[in-house]
């Protein structure tokens, strides 16, 4: 194990550590990133003592290049070098009261420190004293779980979910990012302890589920996350998606799986979190609007527009951003039916127009998550809608350089209209700006103030308006 530790931090706290004649160990995750071969930056250090004298002594030896910032209240202090955080900490016991998953911490041994950690990975520990340095402390066989790929608890599982709930959307989470999978007796103890989730704050919840959003194949995170059964208690929502239903013999997709397979297929090909969020969300209001039609079959009618306005509740019960990242989605989910749409029929110039004008700088996301959107099983279906996607996007780029409509306010303003014919701010005015825009958007008049100029007094003329 020595190789891994060749950087000069880790000779200075081996250092440190045996001038105060202190255990010292880095354990978790970055011990688990070395056998995993990704990169890491965030080292944590455990004490057989005080942390915070290990950090201080760190600190010194480490000269001005390093900031040190102490935590007494914990118990614990962090020394930033550079790229690189070194947290040092205390080897803990914890003990747990039923209604929280703050513990009831008192000093412990290494041994009463791994046996805390949530998954059998995470307790692996590397020595860092002079005399035992690289030596890797494995006692739950973290190791070999590394190699199968696995996850489970270093103790019973059902005790350390009890324990600490969130351990339980952590291991979904690990999961879904490194590709393993959950030990049967793990996988069984977080469906019989699913309820406890309830004492976990939303914030913590919403971290969680941000994380599984930016693994490589978010699908899997939510898929154990349903059949654990905490999909129910933290998003029924997106469970309210699950199922088919078949009526007269005519059957629709399950809008679940539909779901999670945009998702993948929109990670694939970009990181913007909120954007993933959107194709999470992209068919909310289906459960809300689905209908069954003898003649048409089944219907989700408006379900964009629904969606659109189910999501600020969503975000609000979630401690999720109620801000402009909130919007982002909401116009996302309220628009994505469009560019479908113009792929299935002969696309005008005037559709296109609006499309740009009201996606605006957004218009390339938008055209990414629809073109995720196409998830059927029959290759010719996929092969015909990605060419006339082509064709859309094509278009777009067409009108765009040609009429500048991204995000265009009409070239006359309410404060000339007003001045004009001598109105007050009224939806006269309102009416008027409106029906320049659209015959901006519609092709009749150029987006040019001369052009729009005239228009105006047309419009005037018909609503008997007087020049002043």
């Amino acid at each position: 194990m020595k190789e891994h530790l060749k950087d000069k931090i880790f000779t200075i706290i081996s250092e440190a550590a045996d001038e105060l004649q202190q255990e010292c160990y880095v354990i978790g995750g970055y011990v688990r990133d070395i056998f995993l071969k990704r990169p890491s930056k965030d080292i944590d250090v455990v004490v057989v003592g005080s942390g915070i004298d290990l950090a201080q002594l760190v600190s010194e030896k480490l000269g001005k290049r390093a900031k040190l910032t102490v935590f007494k209240t914990y118990g614990t202090a962090q020394v930033k070098l550079n790229e690189l955080e070194v947290e040092f900490v205390g080897a803990r016991r914890e003990s747990y009261q039923h209604d929280s998953r703050n513990p009831i911490v008192e000093d412990g041994t290494l041994e009463d420190d791994q046996n805390r950690r949530d998954f059998t990975m995470n307790a692996l520990a590397i020595c860092l004293n002079k005399d035992r340095f690289g030596e890797l402390v494995d006692p739950f066989g973290g190791l070999a779980d590394l190699q199968n790929f696995v996850i489970r608890t270093p103790l019973n599982p059902d005790i350390t979910f009890s324990d600490d709930p969130l351990r339980m959307m952590r291991g979904i989470r690990f999961s879904a990012q490194l590709g393993f999978f959950l030990e049967t007796g793990t996988f069984d103890a977080i469906t019989r302890n699913k309820d406890r989730i309830e004492i976990i704050s939303k914030e913590r919840i919403a971290n969680e589920l941000n994380k599984i959003m930016m693994s490589r194949k978010p699908s899997v995170g939510f898929i154990l996350l349903e059949k654990t059964g905490l999909l129910e208690l933290i998003f029924p929502e997106v469970l309210a998606l699950k199922g088919a239903e078949t009526k007269d013999g005519v059957g629709h997709k399950d809008n679940f799986y539909h779901t999670l397979a945009v998702l993948d297929n929109l990670c694939a090909h970009t990181d913007n979190l909120w954007l993933r969020w959107a194709a999470l969300l992209h068919d909310i209001g289906k459960p809300r609007t689905k209908k069954f039609d003898a003649r048409l079959g089944w219907t989700f009618y408006n379900h964009n527009f629904i969606g659109e306005k189910m999501i600020p509740e969503i975000f609000r019960r979630m401690k999720l951003p109620t801000n402009d990242k909130m919007k982002y989605v909401q116009k996302m989910v309220t628009l994505h039916m469009r560019p479908i749409a113009l792929s299935e029929e002969e696309i005008t110039d005037s559709a296109i127009r609006r499309l740009l004008f009201e996606a605006g700088d957004d218009i390339d996301d938008l055209m990414q998550l629809c073109e995720a959107d196409i998830t059927s099983k029959n290759p010719e279906k996929v092969k015909k809608f990605r060419s006339n996607f082509q064709l859309v996007r094509q278009k777009l780029k067409e009108i765009e350089e040609k009429d500048r409509v991204r995000n265009f306010q009409p070239p006359v303003s309410g404060q000339e209209i007003m001045e004009t014919f001598n109105l007050p701010a009224s939806a006269i005015v309102g009416d008027i700006k409106m029906r320049i825009k659209d015959a901006i958007l519609d092709g009749i008049i150029p987006n040019e103030y001369e052009a729009a100029k005239a228009y105006m007094m047309q419009v005037a003329k018909e609503l008997g308006l007087q020049n002043s």
